[in-house]
């Protein structure tokens, strides 16, 4: 009669926290990287990220974005840009220029983050329009070709 309700509505959000893709330390990439998973950059990376899951900026890793979005980041290497995620990780080789929002943060000691932490209860990191937009493209590239 009293007892909580346990079944709920709401599934919770899948998390990924492990590694599946990594750009190497001799790779420069300009472009965007979008979709699920947990990619790793040791190289050079310019553009836009927009992961569900978890980003890795390693110590040779050099990134620059307008503003990365991903459930988990970690930065043990150079970023260059607004950061907005659920967690935020900077390590004692970390570099950060600009502002942030996170549910969680924290540094190691010799973290470096010149800019503005904006702590919130939820971060809407706002993936539903993003899968929108890779299924449009997807929809795009399976089309036929023109006939020639």
């Amino acid at each position: 009669m009293f007892r909580k309700n346990t079944t709920s509505d709401k599934e919770p959000p899948e998390r990924i926290e492990r590694v599946t893709s990594v750009l190497g330390s001799g790779i420069i990439w300009k472009g965007k990287l979008t979709g699920k998973g947990g990619v790793r950059i040791e190289g050079t990376f310019e553009g836009e990220i927009a992961i569900q899951g978890l980003v890795v900026v390693g110590e040779t890793g050099k990134v620059t974005c307008e503003n990365v979005r991903a459930n988990t980041v970690i930065i043990a290497g150079g970023m260059n840009g607004g950061i907005t995620a659920e967690k935020l990780e900077i390590r004692k080789t970390g570099r950060v220029w600009g502002n942030v929002i996170v549910s969680s943060f924290s540094t190691e000691e010799g973290g470096f983050l010149r800019g503005q932490i904006t702590m919130q209860d939820e971060v809407d990191l706002k993936f539903k329009q993003n899968d929108h937009d890779i299924s449009e493209s997807a929809e795009e590239l399976s089309a036929d070709p023109p006939a020639s």
